[in-house]
């Protein structure tokens, strides 16, 4: 199962924004994304490629070629 949550570091320790339903003892992997300056650029650069196949999908142009004729 996935579960994301914001979180901040305060003390030291990370302290989530938000509650998890998650049962006591769960193991976890951390991600910190340390310049908030870049968050933008961030998700803008991982769905660049996603979209990227979408808009550029060759085999979309029949239908554009069956508009205009």
């Amino acid at each position: 199962m996935l579960q994301a949550a914001w979180a901040v570091i305060h003390e030291g320790k990370v302290e989530l924004l938000e509650p998890l339903n998650l049962p006591e003892g769960t193991k976890m992997i951390v991600t910190a994304l340390v310049e908030e300056d870049t968050e933008p650029q961030f998700w803008l650069n991982a769905s660049t490629s996603s979209l990227d196949k979408i808009w550029n999908y060759n085999e979309d142009d029949i239908y554009a070629d069956l508009l205009n004729t």
